[in-house]
Formats: structure tokens, sequence, C-alpha cells
């Protein structure tokens, strides 16, 4: 949304607006500004979760290290329960998706076992 679009909403000024979110980025409220690529367009069709249980403690900091390096991969969550982590994933078919499973992450020293959902649709999705 533009300065205006936002002044219009809240009845402010350009400038005022302007002030306020140089002010909230000053104060950590906003950490960035971002662009949201249409997945489907970009030819990543299927979206899913993975869930992750690793062996041992010592294996977390390999396992961030190769999950952060993974474009697939958009999001990655310390999760309580019987896995460790939770990952939001695209793929742009069904034998992508395995790959980025069989070839990636379990094959990451200390992977034991994984969960994986397919998302059939999405009803809500925050930026």
């Amino acid at each position: 949304m533009t300065s205006s679009e936002i002044g219009k909403h809240v009845h402010l000024s350009i400038p005022a607006v302007s002030e306020r979110i140089c002010k909230m980025e000053e104060r950590g409220l906003i950490e960035q500004f971002s662009v949201k690529i249409n997945r489907e367009k970009m030819g990543f069709h299927l979206l899913a979760f993975i869930m992750v249980q690793l062996e041992k403690p010592e294996h977390i900091q390999a396992f961030r290290t190769v999950i952060q390096e993974h474009e697939q991969i958009l999001e990655c969550h310390h999760i309580a329960g019987e896995y460790d982590y939770l990952l939001k994933t695209v793929s742009r078919s069904p034998s992508d998706l395995e790959r980025l499973i069989s070839d990636t992450v379990k094959q990451v020293k200390g992977v034991v076992k994984t969960s994986t959902l397919i998302a059939l649709s999405t009803v809500k999705e925050e930026r």
C-alpha cells in the first residue's frame, strides 16, 4: 500500500504517514518491506509442510545450515512435540517434492523421521 493509500485510510497526510512509518522502523516494529511472489505463476504448484525429527541436539546446527540454503524451503520453525522442526516448502511437482525430501532433508545427518502434509488449497496466508 502506498503512503497516499494509507493516509486516506487513517486520515493523515502523506508526510505524516511517512514520518510514522520511519518511527516504526526505528523502533523495530517494521523489520522489512517485502514483495509477495505468486508461487503458481513462478511454477511452484505444490505447497507442502514437512515435519522433521532429529536424533540428537548436536545435529541442529548442520540441519539449520542446510535448510537456510535451500530455495524451496520458505520457512523453518522449531516446534514443540514429537517433531523438532516444521518446514514450509514449495515444489514444481510431486517428484520435485520427493527429491527435496529424499535427496536433501533426509540426507542431513541426524534426521531420523519426517512426515509430509500437502496443501490442497490455501484459505488464508499472511505475509
